[in-house]
């Protein structure tokens, strides 16, 4: 009975170490991001940029989406899904090349020259503590 409950202690201790970690938390915190952004962009979809479009591709009168093909095969959903799919990649696309231009001016400041006192200071500090380190080592060889 006490093994039982050791094994279920640890068992219940490493999954709350597991699901706390920054890692879980982050994802689970993108999954939800991403669905919110899903049906954000899946109503401007339906209800913005399709009411333009579904005139120009419109079938004997009706929405394209509603398209079917023998019984039960949705192919405009399906179609759908996938206008609704690249206007997301496209989103995305245009974000992440907006944080790597964020991130290059980033590093192109942080590659500034520095002030040659403070390299200066930099370099002669590290050099007392490669200095200090030598000499602490030969005290504990002596």
């Amino acid at each position: 009975m006490v093994r039982a409950r050791r094994r279920a202690g640890g068992f219940f201790r490493d999954f709350r170490e597991f699901a706390l970690k920054g890692n879980v938390v982050d994802l689970a915190i993108a999954v939800i991001i991403g669905t919110a952004f899903g049906k954000i962009v899946s109503s401007f979809v339906e209800d913005v940029v399709m009411p333009f479009i579904n005139p120009l591709v419109s079938v004997a009168g009706k929405d394209w989406r509603t398209i079917t093909i023998g019984p039960g095969i949705a192919i405009g959903k399906f179609l759908g899904s996938i206008v609704d799919f690249i206007i997301i990649a496209l989103v995305l696309f245009v974000v992440i090349q907006a944080l790597q231009k964020f991130k290059r001016q980033e590093e192109v400041a942080a590659d500034l020259p520095l002030d040659a006192n403070l390299v200066a200071q930099e370099r002669l500090t590290g050099a007392l503590d490669r200095l200090t380190q030598t000499l602490e080592s030969r005290n504990t060889q002596v």
